[in-house]
């Protein structure tokens, strides 16, 4: 419905009441209306699930139309985001936001600092899920709230051609609300529990449910060690207990991201249940370590023996009672495990690696396309790696393969500064810039994100400023590094009140008081400083 619509619209149901509705006004009605376009966390969860499926089958047809997005720990870093976004580039469009498990246990536990091993209380990754959609509708409201003023200039100064542009900007105002692919680690508990939350992450808005194959209660960040997988039996169970969760909400078309730790995991919990030789159990046992026996004399107490291709194996226990995989079955165990997972209701893959190369991803995604074609994967482009070394180590490797001389430079000291405005730095700085597109274009990546790059940059930036102001600089670190760059280059929030909703809560004022409002946006605001 459009603006003017909604006014007739609201104009009857006024009508209808014979004057006791005198002092309500339809515009301000459909104002309010379409500055709070989506009233429930289940609206937000089936329109962003439609965005993605859209997307999706875009990138099916075009590898070039791939999606990205920047993790977020709080509602105001994604709501600037997606300003940000919209201000750069015009639209939202193939933009999205990641809920990180790694910065909720780092930022938001009420224990305090904790490492990503699902210790934080699950019930703050659908608080954040909220949160953000709570600052993005903010938003809409905000700038809506803009176009609405310019309106009403336009509407007392007699421009009947401008306020009809302004018209049409409303009706056609593209939303700050985007989809989010959400953290629910490995469950946080059994599949009854997994159910449980993604039903709250879903209720929240999350249209998408991205969820590991590691044991809950020893869940592991994916850049660190001991690592330890369950049976895809468990696995696909939680994979059910979230789609039941969509289906019951109404979300029907929610997104599931299957993401498989195995390349860096050699433990797991269990030895998988098997009734058959070649069943999915007993593929999954063929990976266990172990040594061949030839009769109950080589089973000591607490052996645990299996058979494994035909043969009596007694399976590496460690003194934590994990078993062992074999080395060197990593790739192996990612193709089965993305395989299984598409062809039992996981709609897109993460396979998480421990460094950014597009041949390594390509190879394993290769293998998985042969029995899945259309498989897709979400893909952790990880502040966890040295880009830097590792894209220059890349380099350096296809040089010296190429036969090139590689003798002016040190492969193990490669991040070096002195190695930046080199032919090998700075080709290396090229092949980072295209990562993102080659990745896409030859390793069926859809979708890529940084986990937790505003944890780096609120540092960063944190750093730099406490360095000027505590420093010599005084007063003009934080004037010429932060407030005159907002100015001269539009950042929104210079005007802070404004961007907190003072403006909108003055316009509602007006709307509730009439001509008696005490409003704050007068001309003794210090907000009009800034224009």
């Amino acid at each position: 419905m459009s603006y003017k619509d909604d006014i007739k619209a609201v104009a009857q149901l006024r009508e209808a009441m014979q004057g006791k509705w005198a002092d309500i006004s339809p515009e301000n009605v459909a104002r309010m209306r379409a500055q709070n376009r989506f009233k429930t966390g289940l609206d937000i969860a089936k329109y962003t699930a439609r965005i993605m499926r859209e997307d999706m089958a875009a990138y099916d047809a075009d590898t070039a139309q791939y999606t990205q997005s920047l993790g977020c720990w709080h509602g105001f870093i994604g709501q600037q985001k997606l300003i940000s976004i919209k201000k750069h580039f015009g639209t939202t469009q193939r933009r999205y936001l990641y809920l990180s498990g790694w910065m909720v246990a780092a930022l938001r536990s009420e224990f305090g600092p904790l490492p990503d091993q699902s210790m934080h209380e699950k019930t703050t990754v659908p608080s954040l899920i909220e949160e953000l959609y709570t600052f993005l509708r903010q938003a809409d409201a905000w700038e809506l709230n803009h176009l609405f003023r310019a309106l009403e200039e336009a509407k007392e100064a007699g421009d009947s051609a401008r306020a009809a542009e302004i018209e049409n900007q409303i009706d056609s105002h593209e939303t700050h609300v985007v989809p989010i692919i959400a953290d629910i680690d490995a469950g946080f508990g059994n599949a009854e529990a997994t159910y449980l939350l993604a039903k709250k992450m879903i209720e929240a808005g999350a249209c998408c449910i991205q969820l590991e194959n590691q044991v809950s209660d020893e869940k592991q960040c994916g850049h660190q060690d001991g690592k330890v997988t369950v049976p895809h039996e468990d696995f696909l169970a939680k994979i059910n207990a979230v789609r039941y969760a969509f289906l019951e909400l109404g979300v029907d078309d929610g997104v599931i991201v299957a993401r498989t730790d195995s390349l860096g995991a050699g433990l797991t919990q269990k030895i998988a249940v098997t009734n058959e030789p070649g069943d999915l159990g007993d593929q999954y046992n063929s990976f266990l370590d172990g040594d061949e026996i030839d009769s109950a004399s080589d089973i000591d107490n607490g052996d645990v023996v299996i058979k494994q291709n035909g043969k009596l194996v007694k399976v590496k226990r460690l003194a934590s009672g994990l078993y062992q995989f074999k080395p060197g079955t990593g790739e192996d165990r990612v193709v089965l495990d993305c395989i299984t997972s598409l062809q039992n209701g996981a709609d897109l893959l993460w396979i998480e690696t421990e460094k950014p190369h597009v041949g390594q991803i390509a190879a394993m995604v290769n293998r998985i396309r042969e029995v899945c074609p259309d498989a897709k994967l979400v893909y952790n482009n990880s502040p966890s790696f040295n880009w830097t070394l590792n894209f220059r180590q890349q380099v350096f490797d296809a040089w010296e393969k190429e036969g090139k001389d590689v003798s002016a430079y040190d492969r193990a000291s490669l991040m070096s500064a002195e190695y930046d405005n080199t032919e090998l730095g700075q080709l290396a700085d090229e092949w980072t810039r295209n990562f993102q597109r080659d990745a896409s274009r030859e390793a069926g990546i859809f979708h890529h994100l940084i986990t937790l790059p505003t944890y780096h940059t609120a540092a960063l930036s944190t750093d730099n400023l406490a360095k000027g102001y505590f420093g010599d600089e005084g007063m003009l670190a934080y004037v010429a590094g932060v407030q005159r760059r907002e100015i001269r280059e539009g950042i929104a929030t210079v005007r802070h009140q404004d961007m907190a909703g003072s403006n909108i809560g003055d316009d509602h004022k007006e709307f509730f008081h009439g001509e008696a409002a005490l409003k704050a946006g007068g001309k003794d605001n210090t907000m009009n400083q800034f224009g």
